[in-house]
């Protein structure tokens, strides 16, 4: 009966999509696949217009900052969601636990499945069982760092994964049905040839992370000119969250400021504090995801703030929100942080507790040159008028809203963390930097 169930349905959505020049012969023919094969489909109703289908979407990378953010934004469209998962021992589905509702109730429009970018067969039967309208591809090994580390690994995920779900489309015959979404990334400009950076600056990758995603970037292209595949790179410069990873620079900040600040931990270790980032709001970013598969014929977009900060005057922003004046002495490896002045009223006013621990001159920051990278990049900073203007993209979050919503959170995870401490738990802190 379920079985039969799933038919009448996959019998509706076909019928539905008649009137968008579907083939009859093929209609039937997929009638006939969704007949034998049980497959969800989910038909939302329409007082006005009767019954549409919902739109099904496939975020690779769905337990990251960037997937948990587009798939509440898309089911709040009224999307269908799958996401990819890799398969661990542990549960890492944090950022996403809001969305999983028990597979038992009715009505779930969010599901995930277990994926791996480097698995042909494992990529192919995904797509072909979920027959997405579009598929955000967001899945990277994406530590810049930890690229020189683990380049191969690196290059199979980021470069050839892109490719697997390329081909993987082609191959089912779905290159008029669905939209691909490739995430690209700033670090594609590496030793950059122009400031600011447009969607015709020349590529100078610095990092096996970067020349990874620069075969994606070309062979997304590659596949849209040579097949006529609806698919699209999103040049994205860095945007952050208070859900982004802990080891990125800018989470490192805020979730060390926490701890500083509520005597959890003495001194904050960076990398390189000369480079400049041009960040912004993962949500925002998301959404110029969304609309670039929105459009009427797919190209590629730079998806940018246009304003570039210093990491070390990302430090000042972040610990004056607490009342801390970050002051900046010596140079290089031996540069430090201290503290200049210390507003004790703003301090106990954000963090909830007066500064004791803490005292003009201490040494807060300090440079380890394990986290430098072999060959850095110093300077991003992007022109996304083209989004702008074709996508109507408008970025809605500042650089100073985006620190305050991470310190914020940041110390409401840190304040729990001391309670335990407090409480005699034993709370341990992680060492993966």
């Amino acid at each position: 009966m379920q079985n039969a169930n799933h038919g009448f349905f996959g019998f509706l959505k076909i019928f539905f999509a008649l009137d968008r020049k579907t083939d009859l012969d093929q209609g039937l023919r997929e009638i006939e696949r969704i007949t034998m094969r049980s497959r969800k489909i989910v038909l939302k109703m329409n007082k006005t217009v009767g019954c549409i289908i919902m739109k099904t979407a496939l975020i690779s990378g769905i337990t990251g900052q960037d997937g948990a953010y587009l798939a509440e934004f898309l089911l709040q469209k009224g999307y269908f969601v799958w996401g990819l998962k890799r398969r661990t021992s542990l549960f890492n589905t944090d950022r996403i636990d809001h969305l999983i509702k028990d597979v038992h109730e009715s009505n779930t429009h969010f599901n995930f499945l277990y994926a791996d970018m480097t698995d042909s067969t494992n990529l192919i039967r995904v797509i072909q069982d979920t027959q997405p309208d579009e598929i955000y591809n967001l899945a990277a090994q994406s530590h810049v760092k930890v690229s020189f580390d683990t380049p191969e690994y690196t290059a199979n995920t980021d470069g050839l994964g892109t490719l697997r779900i390329l081909e993987a489309v082609r191959l089912l015959g779905m290159t008029e049905k669905t939209k691909i979404y490739q995430a690209s990334t700033s670090e594609l400009f590496g030793q950059v040839q122009e400031v600011p950076q447009t969607e015709k600056t020349p590529f100078y990758p610095r990092s096996p992370y970067a020349v990874a995603k620069l075969y994606a970037y070309w062979i997304t292209v590659n596949y849209r000119e040579a097949y006529g595949m609806f698919a699209c790179n999103g040049v994205l410069f860095n945007h952050e969250s208070p859900i982004r990873g802990e080891t990125f620079v800018t989470r490192k900040i805020t979730r060390g400021l926490a701890h500083i600040a509520l005597g959890l931990q003495k001194k904050l270790y960076l990398g390189n504090l000369n480079a400049k980032r041009d960040w912004g709001h993962a949500k925002d970013f998301i959404e110029a995801m969304y609309l670039v598969l929105q459009q009427n014929k797919p190209d590629d977009y730079v998806i940018a703030t246009g304003i570039t900060t210093e990491i070390r005057e990302f430090v000042r922003k972040a610990f004056i929100r607490i009342g801390i004046n970050i002051k900046f002495i010596g140079n290089d490896v031996e540069e430090k942080g201290i503290i200049d002045t210390i507003d004790l009223n703003q301090f106990e006013s954000v963090v909830g507790v007066p500064p004791a621990h803490l005292s003009i001159g201490q040494v807060l920051i300090a440079v380890d040159p394990t986290y430098f990278r072999p060959t850095d990049v110093n300077l991003l900073i992007g022109d996304a008028t083209k989004a702008r203007k074709q996508l109507g993209w408008q970025p809605k979050y500042s650089l100073d809203d985006l620190i305050d919503e991470m310190v914020l959170s940041d110390l409401e995870q840190a304040s729990r963390k001391k309670y335990l401490k407090e409480s005699g738990f034993i709370v341990r802190q992680s060492l993966e930097e």
